[in-house]
């Protein structure tokens, strides 16, 4: 596979997973100049682009590059006036990514420091109403793990500082105690690992590594939903670490109630410890952010412009940064200096057509659920009394008509039913919305509920 070919795939897969804001600012131009010796070189016109990549998005395009070239490759984003530093009179582009010898790839591992963001620190994270609470008991966890709250459970939207307070986690321990062994990972890689070892034949390779440790931060877990082995998988690998002492931390973006097709003996375990969540940073705590990252980088912005964004950005923390960042970036290629007027020029796209929220299956189920008095994880289940058959029915309809899941992929969300299951929920909804004008509107209300979530 050439490197245009590898790039187009991962370009493919990031857009799906990043905001359209975030995507068209910072990778939608960018190109993989080559792959060598497990880092892939990839090239951005713009220096600010490279550094927020570099500092913000690493870790997302490690695990999509993972998935396209079925190896471990770190990215690194470089200005294309960098390359020739970097090129070191290499030839041109190469013209295939070659997967790196088995010397080199078969244990990459990092347990050290090197995981984690240097950014991402208890310092550097700015505290507010919202992540308060979040944050005192992570530094309770860093401070003493396994003697706080074990499992730590920290649930949330994208972007406000979930993975941030994992890596701060990480970076406290290894302060003090430089020995202890401590794994970051995400469970889409966690999944990825496992596949491979069992492909490799190489499982007691793959439990030594995760259960011989002394803390263990896992990022994203509901992506384990639907994944038998690899549930079972983490099951037995949180029960050897939980028993002998070890601190677990997890991050998710619902609370373990909330995650479809979790098995009942892990969502028990999830709910051992401590649960948190982090809510959107309010307006004093988003000026602050803005403030504190115009200092670290020892930028000129006057408060004007800073409150206009803090105003206009209220979603989450990484697109507040990254609107500071395209302001930068704007005022640089133009030559022009940092206003109000220039700032709301740059953020245009942004302000006036706002990216609504994906509406997501758990978002339809809540809702719908909370209005028939059915819990989520009944959606899910076998039971078929006509209390939680027909709120189920309803919710796989208004799954089909605000969504653009596949048919199976809905199914999977309602406890893994045929995708006939849910043409025939589709029907027999829309049949019985021609007929009854009162549940007819009982349906509108709850779609607009949901379309306001």
């Amino acid at each position: 596979m050439s490197e245009k070919e590898i790039w187009e795939k991962v370009l493919e897969i990031a857009q799906e997973k990043l905001s359209a804001v975030s995507y068209s600012t910072f990778l939608k131009d960018t190109e993989l100049y080559t792959i060598k010796d497990g880092e892939a070189i990839v090239l951005s016109s713009i220096p600010f682009n490279a550094n927020w990549l570099n500092q913000q998005y690493a870790e997302i395009i490690q695990a999509i590059l993972f998935d396209v070239v079925g190896y471990e490759v770190k990215p690194h984003f470089i200005t294309t006036e960098e390359l020739a530093n970097y090129s070191n009179n290499e030839t041109a582009t190469p013209k295939e990514a070659t997967k790196p010898s088995t010397e080199t790839t078969e244990d990459n591992h990092v347990l050290g420091r090197e995981q984690f963001n240097a950014h991402n620190t208890f310092d550097t994270f700015v505290i507010g109403p919202g992540n308060r609470f979040p944050h005192a008991a992570s530094l309770a966890v860093a401070e003493a793990p396994a003697k706080a709250y074990n499992p730590l459970f920290i649930y949330g939207g994208v972007g406000l500082g979930k993975t941030h307070l994992m890596h701060a986690i990480g970076h406290h321990v290894l302060d003090n105690n430089p020995d202890a062994k401590v794994i970051y990972t995400s469970s889409e890689k966690f999944t990825n690992e496992f596949i491979k070892s069992i492909r490799d034949n190489e499982g007691e390779a793959f439990r030594e590594r995760y259960r011989n440790i002394d803390v263990l931060l896992i990022d994203d877990i509901q992506f384990i939903q639907n994944k038998v082995q690899t549930q079972e998988e983490f099951f037995y690998t949180f029960n050897e670490l939980h028993q002998n002492n070890k601190q677990i931390v997890i991050s998710s973006d619902r609370p373990p109630k909330e995650i479809a097709q979790l098995e009942d003996r892990l969502r028990s375990r999830f709910e051992w410890g401590l649960i948190v969540d982090i809510t959107p940073p309010d307006y004093e705590t988003r000026m602050a952010i803005l403030q504190k990252k115009i200092e670290e980088e020892k930028l000129d912005i006057p408060p004007e412009a800073l409150n206009y964004i803090a105003n206009q950005i209220q979603s989450n923390i990484r697109e507040l940064e990254g609107a500071l960042t395209r302001l930068l970036a704007y005022s640089q290629l133009l030559g022009k200096p940092i206003t109000t007027e220039l700032t709301a020029e740059a953020l245009k796209d942004i302000i006036q057509a706002p990216k609504s929220k994906k509406i997501t299956i758990q978002d339809i189920q809540k809702i719908v659920g909370q209005y028939y008095n059915v819990r989520i994880e009944d959606f899910s289940a076998k039971k078929r009394t006509k209390s939680i058959a027909y709120p189920r029915q309803i919710a796989m309809y208004l799954s089909r008509e605000l969504t653009d899941f596949s048919l199976p992929k809905i199914g999977e969300e309602f406890g893994g039913r045929d995708h006939t299951t849910v043409i025939h929920a589709h029907e027999k909804i829309s049949k019985d919305l021609k007929e009854d004008p009162i549940f007819k509107q009982e349906v509108e209300n709850l779609e607009k509920e949901i379309r306001n979530v």
